[in-house]
């Protein structure tokens, strides 16, 4: 027979209570803390102008309108080429990082050749730089080569891998069974069979994760595009949204509309992938 389960007593009950209700409280504020800025985004964009003088930051629209988002797509400076230059950098950028991120990992982790850990770790070291040091000589590199302003400029420093997809994506495949990848080159398999019939459908959650990753920091870069770039040709979605404080130093309501815009696209990305997101982290814990 089963032994019966534990009676807390009615003191113990109360602390577990107590515990539970703090932690609660504390996840709620951090909660609130977190979606407070996006809330306050939202409601300033659904203002109109006049009203957002007149009460201030804090009150809710009332009513809420569109304005501010039609005005964004009017004229010959609207926001829909700053959107189309974008999506086309970022689904560019995307393409580039996860193919050669994928075959550096695969590389570093299943392969043998001399010199590889010192490679990989000489790569990997490169993390430590900020991004501010390499700014100003990747622009003398590209106005020497008489790409600024162009849309080459704003994927080419970043379509060749990531020292950080590349070592996350090494540590999950070093982590695969041994003896499916000996089974598969036993039987014939090639590099790039074992690649894409094991390795990549094995890590499927941790790559998802990573192309979320990649999507969420090139959308909203702004520091290299704002450099390489001049003029409304080649702006992206961030640099615009700066033009707009700039160009509308009071009108706040328009400037948090492109600001919302801005932010839909992830919100449904991370929505989309959020399960796949969750398996990722969950198989890092295991292992």
């Amino acid at each position: 027979m089963n032994a019966p389960a534990p009676t807390l007593r009615p003191s113990a009950r109360r602390r577990l209570r107590a515990g539970h209700i703090a932690t609660y409280l504390v996840l709620l504020t951090a909660a609130l803390a977190t979606l407070a800025p996006f809330l306050m985004s939202v409601s300033t964009a659904l203002r109109d102008k006049n009203d957002f003088v007149r009460q201030g930051p804090l009150h809710l629209p009332s009513p809420p309108v569109l304005d501010n988002i039609a005005a964004l797509f009017e004229g010959t400076d609207g926001f829909i080429t700053p959107v189309v230059v974008t999506v086309q950098m970022v689904a560019v950028i995307l393409v580039g990082q996860m193919v050669f991120s994928v075959l550096a990992a695969f590389a570093f982790a299943l392969l043998r050749f001399p010199g590889r850990d010192v490679l990989f770790w000489v790569y990997v070291a490169t993390l430590m730089v900020p991004q501010v040091v390499v700014v100003v000589p990747l622009y003398l590199m590209f106005a020497e080569a008489g790409m600024r302003n162009t849309f080459w400029a704003l994927v080419v420093p970043f379509m060749f891998g990531s020292p950080y997809a590349i070592f996350l994506l090494r540590e999950n495949f070093r982590t695969m069974p041994s003896e499916l990848i000996d089974a598969m080159r036993i039987d014939g398999a090639g590099e790039l069979r074992l690649l894409w019939n094991l390795v990549l459908p094995m890590n499927r959650p941790i790559v998802v994760t990573l192309i979320l990753i990649t999507v969420v920091t090139h959308w909203n870069s702004f520091m290299w595009p704002l450099v390489i770039t001049s003029g409304p040709t080649w702006r992206t979605v961030t640099v615009a949204t700066a033009a707009l404080q700039t160009q509308y130093d009071d009108n706040w309501p328009l400037v948090m509309a492109a600001t919302t815009l801005a932010m839909i696209p992830l919100v449904l990305l991370f929505l989309a992938f959020q399960k796949q997101i969750t398996r990722s982290i969950g198989a890092s814990t295991l292992r």
